[in-house]
């Protein structure tokens, strides 16, 4: 039997000695590897936070003491030590554990944050809470990877610093500083010192009584300070911590257990607000990792343990088809830049990066900033294109609305992962971006269904001088093309009805749903129900051809991987009222709840967005709808309004 498979929980680490941890270290390392390696998912941060999280459990008492990790998908070890390695056989998959802290799967995961910056709030709150119940649990908020790059962990910090008696203990897991960890007796003396309750009021005493001394008084007492920060600031570069008001220990070897303890029991027996840094190599121990120049295997699909190379048949993705134009792009106008925010390799942008450094800014973990940022570039003349996940487009969004919508910036936000992603689970799901950009006025919004409308549609958004536009696309590998048979204004009509049958429905097939809309209505063909099926490229406004479509047909029917409400079935709906057109419509799209993860295959098959789906579903409708008059919201049934 191996040290891991005695690990079930926390009380087990503690039990060991030196020597068992550095093998359990080990044998984590391994088990991560040939775990990660099967189905991917963060290798690089979790290999440089094994020891770390061993300290963390040993010094700390979870979940007693609240344990919150930022950015979440470094909790793997706290996973595996908190009793759920077995469900690391299918990490990120259906039946297995998220690649986030999940509620649902333990008592010791206390916030299922993987938008980052948003532990120090969490932290904050909880602490507050403890000590208005007169407890004295400690929080601890591990932050790390960028996370203190954003907004969030800066206002949380000044709130956090407020009470000196509060329990917070802030370990920043720093695995991109090049500075040295403090060594040595006298550094680890002057650490231990610093956290001493009665060194803080011999300070405090000794300086009221240096500065009431008439004439010399203040003087000394400036001399003696500056000599004292000189000091502290040669051994702890992050000085700038405690000038918030919040005791600094470090920097911190995170790969030495016995210096890691010591600086966490430190500042556990402080019982105040702490920040205590830790210095670690992200991919520790795994030399592909470690030897990945780009960001050593931050995150992986399925690789060979051994090599560390990618396995299966490389595919063209929607992001490397929006990489390439941005360079063509690039090359053609000057005035095109690009912003990200610490999402430079995902989102596509390195290569431009590369070509145009000077004309490329990754803000870190800023949204807000990043959409401001570019209005301000907008205003003096050039074009940003600001490329973000989906799902973070949702922090940005008063920025867009106030800063670049109101002032008609023509901003280009391009949206990556739109729509289900799958795997990284519910946090990650672009299902919310048609609903909030529905909202803002005058922005423009294309969905591409193939490699060849997202070449075409991008170049468009650049056009567009007079305000916003927004291209959304899908995950994961992306169709060349599928063909249309012709352009009616905006909108491509993809099928028509063969022979004289007669078109009965109107199949409007959002972004990436063209293809399978053309599949549906083969299926609907064979059991002579006449289908047109149309993209309609630019979502909103809502084309004015698609509205005069709409009224030549029996039925609607919108397919969409937004979620329901505030969708573009809803748009679509709110356009066919305003021009009086009273054909029955019906929208199938992602129902409004958190999406548990699984392939993005999967979840759509769960929630009814299946070629197969779509068939069955336009049928019952014909069969029961056709020709008659739309019904009232009150007489839907509750089956068809839960589905669409």
């Amino acid at each position: 039997m191996t040290l891991l498979e005695s690990v079930h929980g926390p009380t087990d680490v503690k039990r060991m000695e030196q020597g068992e941890l550095e093998q359990l270290a080990s044998e984590i390392r391994s088990f991560l590897v040939e775990k990660v390696a099967r189905s991917g998912g963060h290798l690089g941060p979790n290999l440089g936070i094994v020891e770390l999280t061993l300290a963390l459990h040993r010094v700390f008492d979870s979940p007693s003491d609240a344990l919150l990790y930022d950015v979440g998908h470094q909790c793997y070890v706290h996973k595996i030590i908190t009793g759920r390695a077995d469900g690391f056989d299918l990490l990120k998959q259906t039946g297995g554990v998220s690649g986030y802290p999940s509620r649902a799967e333990s008592e010791h995961d206390f916030v299922e944050n993987s938008h980052a910056s948003t532990a120090l709030s969490y932290a904050d709150g909880m602490a507050k809470a403890f000590q208005l119940a007169g407890s004295r649990r400690h929080v601890v908020a591990v932050v790390g990877d960028g996370a203190l790059t954003g907004g969030m962990c800066w206002e949380a910090l000044n709130n956090i610093a407020a009470d000196p008696t509060r329990p917070v203990v802030i370990v920043v897991n720093d695995n991109g500083r090049s500075y040295s960890p403090t060594i040595g007796g006298f550094a680890d003396h002057l650490a231990a010192l610093r956290l001493q309750p009665g060194y803080e009021r011999a300070l405090e005493s000794g300086k009221r009584t240096l500065q009431r001394t008439p004439v010399v008084g203040q003087a000394v007492y400036a001399a003696l300070h500056a000599a004292k920060r000189g000091i502290k600031d040669a051994l702890a570069p992050q000085a700038m911590f405690e000038d918030l008001g919040l005791k600094y220990l470090g920097p911190v070897d995170g790969h030495d257990l016995v210096a890691l303890e010591a600086a966490l029991r430190r500042a556990k027996a402080f019982n105040g607000p702490v920040i205590v840094h830790a210095v670690t190599r992200k991919g520790n121990g795994y030399a592909p990792a470690e030897n990945d120049p780009a960001d050593q295997m931050h995150q992986t699909g399925a690789i060979d343990p051994v090599t560390g190379k990618p396995l299966g048949p490389k595919t063209t993705s929607w992001t490397s088809i929006f990489a390439e134009e941005l360079i063509r792009a690039g090359a053609e106008r000057k005035d095109v830049v690009a912003i990200t925010a610490a999402m430079l390799g995902p989102t596509g942008l390195e290569k431009f990066a590369k070509a145009y450094p000077d004309r490329c800014f990754d803000v870190g973990i800023a949204e807000q900033h990043a959409l401001t940022s570019a209005a301000g570039m907008a205003m003096a003349g050039l074009h940003p294109v600001v490329a973000l996940y989906s799902t973070f487009l949702n922090r940005a969004f008063d920025q867009l609305l106030m800063d670049v919508a109101l002032h008609r910036q023509p901003v280009t936000l391009v949206l990556d992962r739109a729509g289900i992603t799958g795997s990284d689970g519910p946090s990650h799901n672009g299902m919310w971006d048609l609903s909030i950009l529905g909202i803002i006025p005058g922005i423009r919004v294309a969905a591409p269904r193939d490699a060849v409308t997202l070449r075409e549609e991008f170049r468009e958004s650049l056009a567009i001088e007079d305000g916003p536009s927004a291209l959304r696309f899908s995950k994961g590998a992306v169709v060349e093309h599928v063909p249309a048979l012709e352009r009616v204004g905006a909108v491509d009509v993809l099928s028509r009805p063969a022979g004289s049958a007669g078109s009965d429905v109107l199949l409007v097939a959002v972004g990436a749903f063209g293809e399978l809309g053309v599949a549906a209505s083969q299926r609907l063909a064979d059991q002579g129900i006449g289908v047109t099926v149309v993209d309609p490229r630019w979502l909103l406004p809502v084309p004015h051809e698609l509205v005069e479509m709409a009224a030549d047909h029996r039925l609607v029917v919108t397919v969409e991987d937004n979620g329901r409400h505030g969708g573009f079935g809803w748009a679509l709906a709110a356009a066919l009222r305003d021009a009086g057109v009273d054909v029955p419509m019906r929208d199938l799209a992602v129902p409004q709840q958190f999406l548990e993860h699984g392939s993005r295959s999967e979840v759509l098959a769960q929630v009814g967005l299946t070629a197969q789906d779509v068939a069955r579903r336009v049928t019952e409708w014909v069969a029961g709808r056709i020709g008659e008059p739309a019904p009232a919201p009150a007489d839907v049934p509750a089956e068809e309004r839960k589905h669409g």
